[in-house]
């Protein structure tokens, strides 16, 4: 059994009992601390949300360092430019020692959700019945659309029109390649 965390902006596998040294943690010696899990491995995979919020990863904190020094040399030729940094990181030892899937209650299979009823939509009014004797006429083509909708100005409204056409592009000019005979 074993478990992926992040920690530091790294992934780290990690078993119980493993001792790793990470990015400084803000936790004093001897402290345990929380690790956040992105797997974790039995039998099964569990890599889900839900699945994940049950593993329990705990880790002490066994002591603060230093990495080692890390020489920075930047030189530009011909400039008579040169620099030598240095850089130590700040790191945290720790060690793990709980890594456990607690076994809590799932989410029952026949659980209701509460379900938003969509607005009600405005309906036409049904025409009126005619008498049996009658046949029914088609409507006119022009009552069945709906009248068109004059777009407003958009120059005192500030706004360009939905659909604006650019101008086309320019033809390239045919470069023709004549020969002088001399003739």
């Amino acid at each position: 059994m074993y478990a992926i965390v992040k920690t530091g902006g790294k992934q780290y596998r990690v078993e119980r009992g493993q001792r790793l040294l990470v990015e400084r943690l803000p936790a004093a010696e001897g402290e345990h601390v929380a690790l956040e899990p992105i797997l974790y491995r039995s039998e099964e995979a569990v890599f889900d949300k839900t699945g994940l919020a049950k593993v329990k990863v705990t880790a002490r904190v066994i002591a603060h360092e230093r990495g080692e020094k890390l020489r920075v040399f930047k030189f530009k030729p011909k400039r008579g430019y040169k620099r030598r940094t240095g850089h130590r990181q700040e790191l945290t030892r720790i060690e793990v020692t709980e890594l456990t899937l607690s076994g809590g209650s799932r989410p029952k299979a026949g659980k209701e959700t509460s379900v938003v009823a969509a607005p009600a939509q405005a309906t036409a009014t049904p025409a009126p019945a005619k008498p049996a004797g009658e046949k029914a006429t088609p409507a006119k083509a022009s009552a069945a659309k709906p009248a068109a909708a004059k777009p407003a100005s958009t120059k005192a409204a500030g706004a360009k029109p939905a659909s604006v056409k650019k101008a086309p592009a320019k033809p390239k000019k045919a470069v023709s390649k004549e020969t002088d005979d001399g003739s």
